[in-house]
């Protein structure tokens, strides 16, 4: 086969786009909601060792977040320009684009790993109106997991290689084994059982890295095996300067993107400290459980962005429009499932992480209230895949940004300042509307970019 030929078709340009669409998302919404299972037996099993257990590991999310925000980030950027090369036909610059996400991905990780080597008792000294067994339980904590964070890193570029290629089925059976091997191991080496030694926090460390560092080694192989458009080759692992801006072009601005969210959930931290350590517990919580009922959606836009990359590149309007119709209907039908969850049933998800009369206190009304952000935020999401797969991420960015900085943080202080938690939740649905107002006047302009294509 000739170095920048392709086989026959791809099918993200002749599969009916429902059936490629649900075809790719299923198995990414599937093992995405595995990960997110994970999270959560994570939290519940952290949650058994104590409170202070909890808050500190809800405490080290924000740096674990930012972690996950460079993985990401610059994994769309390699999926989104590996899928416009194949629409393109040029294979030989869509497998350059696979070897030089990789090489990112490890460099990524030693940055992180010094990071957390270094500053995680500083970090945890910066937190306000913690108690000092917060402070170790979170340093060691979060120290553990950014020294093994090259899993992560190699893990999520692995699968974003195997997405930009349609192969989501390969993804989701990657992302399986790690989560399913972190859920094991987590009773194992938190409360010693098996003979192995009671680690406590720093065992729910320890079970994550080594689920990431596994799930990683077979994301390697798997691509070498079942991905037959581009293939890994360490002698192509070079840094090309030119590429690398070309990843992060696109890539960057989801990089940001969640860089901000990190920062903000350090902010609502700190406001929610203000309170108390049980506030920021129940936001802790909160996040684990979004996430299972936001993974599904994030699922759905990991199959959207190449299948709407590859129709721009190759340049078909008419698919581009039905994959955007499609997924933002399925999108919001997942949401007001996830709306219902939590706001029918919020003593029972606060349940399972063991909570105290406090956090129920607490977490029944700011569940019930955040919840109405839900069905709001799938029709941003699905925006946002838009702009990424049409080289546009810029538009995420500052919708992100305008969300997050502009509104939640500083609504969310001024509600504070009435002294009464409850009216802090309101931030969150007040700043959706702001996001999908932006989000809809965005999507708007960028569509113009398929004028000149054909029907």
């Amino acid at each position: 086969m000739p170095a920048n030929s392709l086989p026959a078709e791809n099918k993200m340009g002749t599969m009916p786009v429902k059936k490629l669409i649900f075809q790719m998302a299923l198995p990414l919404i599937f093992s995405m909601m595995i990960q997110a299972l994970y999270n959560i037996v994570d939290s519940v099993f952290v949650s058994r060792i104590s409170e202070d257990a909890l808050t500190a590991v809800s405490l080290a999310f924000p740096i674990q977040n930012l972690m996950i925000a460079f993985a990401t980030g610059t994994g769309v950027g390699i999926n989104a320009l590996l899928s416009r090369r194949l629409g393109e036909q040029n294979r030989e610059q869509a497998e350059k684009v696979a070897n030089v996400g990789l090489l990112l991905a490890v460099c990524t990780a030693a940055v992180f790993a010094l990071l957390g080597g270094f500053f995680s008792h500083t970090y945890f000294a910066l937190q306000k109106g913690i108690s000092p067994l917060i402070a170790q339980y979170g340093a060691e904590y979060l120290s553990i997991v950014c020294i093994g964070s090259l899993g992560i890193f190699v893990e999520i570029t692995s699968e974003r290689i195997l997405q930009g290629t349609g192969r989501t089925l390969v993804t989701m059976f990657i992302q399986c084994t790690g989560a399913l091997l972190n859920i094991i191991l987590d009773p194992i080496l938190i409360f010693g059982l098996l003979g192995f030694p009671a680690m406590g926090v720093r065992g729910a460390a320890v079970a994550t890295i080594i689920g990431q560092l596994i799930a990683a080694a077979l994301g390697i192989v798997l691509n070498q095996l079942h991905n037959t458009d581009v293939r890994i080759h360490l002698s192509k692992m070079r840094f090309d300067f030119e590429l690398i801006g070309q990843i992060y072009a696109i890539g960057f601005p989801s990089i940001l993107m969640n860089a901000i969210g990190s920062f903000t959930t350090y902010l609502m931290n700190q406001i929610l400290l203000t309170f108390s350590s049980t506030a920021a517990a129940v936001y802790g919580v909160f996040f684990k459980l979004n996430s299972f009922v936001f993974m599904p959606l994030f699922g759905l836009n990991n199959a959207v962005v190449p299948i709407v990359a590859y129709n721009f590149g190759a340049r078909n309007r008419g698919r581009i429009h039905q994959a955007i119709r499609i997924s933002m209907v399925t999108a919001v039908g997942i949401m007001v499932l996830g709306w219902a969850a939590f706001f029918f049933l919020p003593a029972r998800l606060l349940s399972l992480f063991d909570a105290s009369a406090a956090m129920l206190a607490i977490g029944i009304p700011a569940f019930r209230i955040t919840s109405f952000t839900f069905p709001l935020a799938a029709v941003s999401i699905v925006a946002g895949s838009v702009f990424q797969a049409l080289g546009k991420s810029i538009y995420s960015m500052l919708v992100s940004m305008g969300r997050q900085l502009l509104v939640l943080i500083p609504v969310a202080y001024l509600f504070s300042l009435t002294g009464v938690l409850q009216n802090v939740w309101f931030a969150f649905p007040i700043a959706e509307v702001v996001c999908l107002t932006i989000s809809l006047l965005f999507l708007r302009r960028v569509l113009h970019l398929l004028d000149g294509f054909p029907q």
